[in-house]
């Protein structure tokens, strides 16, 4: 990123460090945090008191697709739409992100593959143009019972911005959608099919994921591991289905939906990922295991805002009411920096990226936080 500043200061903030709060300054050099010092300020950007923390990290959001198709069958310009999206992730505090493009599509798809590689060049042509405020990763979804996930995932897989794929199955009776009463009020209002046409379609989808999911999970993989690229799992519910994600080399076990599964996830050295609007509405809107469940038996490692950007910010400081707010921001910025392979952001400490958002709020309040500024490698972007 163009335009460092050659040295800036920010000043009487409350700086929230890996194991600590500290009010003093950040000095920046050349977009990188350059000193830490406590007590008396010295010139410079005062904070005001605020809150200053690491650029937050986001592993998976699905929100550029709602930007690209706002309404049904209504497709926006596909640069206007990703620097909307950006706009709305760097004003959440948000200075890395990973754009999650779906790979193997089912019915309820509105998009398609031709789409998703459209999203995936006008990442990179933005990057090459310097026209976003966040940094921009991709996250490939690849729906392994999909019939076309293979192609799909061959033709996206080459990109470079591709740091991160996930391995799911949203076949009903299974993961996420054991309850098939929960599936059928989730995709027969979404989808508005009558009973028979619903009943076929539960039927076709089941089958392919026993024709496909076992032989997907693996050729994805297997190809991901080559190439470097950190696995994720995806709804797992099970022993079997955590021993099958140790088995993988997963790394990162996504939206676990029971406790069983989340705990042996840990266990099994996988970090553990829940969505942020769990923690905000107080549970899962799909009736499975509540975040703030798995932070009472010390198992949750990531948040994700999955749908809502803001989310991200806001479940940080809930969340710091129970646990402190150095631990809660480490599940928005180290924690999912370092299951990413990004080494260089994620905590405020000499040498590192000045990825830095300045935030008023109190720590367990239900009052939302307000995100006054945001810096990317020293340069303000919102």
């Amino acid at each position: 990123m163009s335009s460092h500043s050659p040295e800036e200061a920010f000043t009487n903030a409350r700086i929230v460090l890996a194991d600590e709060i500290v009010h003093g300054s950040v000095l920046v050099r050349g977009g990188r945090i350059a000193d830490i010092s406590t007590g008396a300020s010295r010139a410079g950007t005062d904070c005001d008191g605020d809150h200053l923390l690491p650029g937050l990290v986001e592993l998976h959001t699905d929100h550029l697709e709602g930007h690209y198709l706002p309404r049904p069958k209504v497709r926006w310009n596909m640069h206007a739409a990703l620097q909307a999206h950006d706009a709305q992730v760097s004003a959440s505090g948000i200075t890395t992100v990973f754009d999650a493009l779906r790979v193997g599509m089912d019915e309820d798809a509105a998009l398609g593959s031709a789409d998703m590689i459209a999203m995936a060049t006008a990442i990179d042509e933005a990057v090459r143009d310097d026209r976003l405020r966040a940094e921009h990763f991709i996250h490939l979804r690849c729906e392994v019972s999909a019939p076309d996930v293979l192609p799909s995932f061959a033709a996206l897989v080459g990109n470079d911005r591709v740091r991160l794929a996930s391995l799911m199955d949203h076949a009903p009776g299974q993961r996420q959608f054991v309850d098939l009463a929960t599936y059928r009020a989730y995709y027969q209002g979404k989808m508005r099919m009558s009973d028979a046409a619903f009943d076929a379609f539960c039927a076709r989808r089941i089958g392919e994921s026993e024709a496909n999911s076992a032989g997907n999970r693996r050729a994805i993989a297997d190809r991901c591991r080559r190439a470097g690229i950190t696995l994720a799992s995806h709804d797992d519910a099970t022993a079997a289905h955590v021993e099958e994600s140790r088995e993988l080399g997963i790394a990162l076990a996504e939206f676990p939906t029971t406790l069983e599964a989340a705990r042996l996830s840990r266990e099994a050295g996988l970090s553990v990922l829940m969505g942020a609007p769990n923690v905000v509405r107080g549970g899962s809107h799909s009736g499975n295991v509540s975040a703030a469940e798995l932070v009472e038996i010390g198992v949750l490692d990531v948040l994700s805002s999955d749908y809502v950007p803001f989310s991200l910010v806001q479940a940080a400081f809930l969340m710091a009411g129970t646990i402190g707010l150095p631990e809660a921001v480490a599940m928005v910025s180290s924690t999912p920096a370092r299951v990413a392979g990004l080494a260089d952001r994620g905590v405020i400490a000499p040498g590192l990226r000045a990825d830095l958002i300045r935030v008023r709020a109190q720590p367990g309040a239900a009052t939302p936080p307000v995100v006054r500024s945001v810096w990317r490698e020293g340069r303000r972007v919102a």
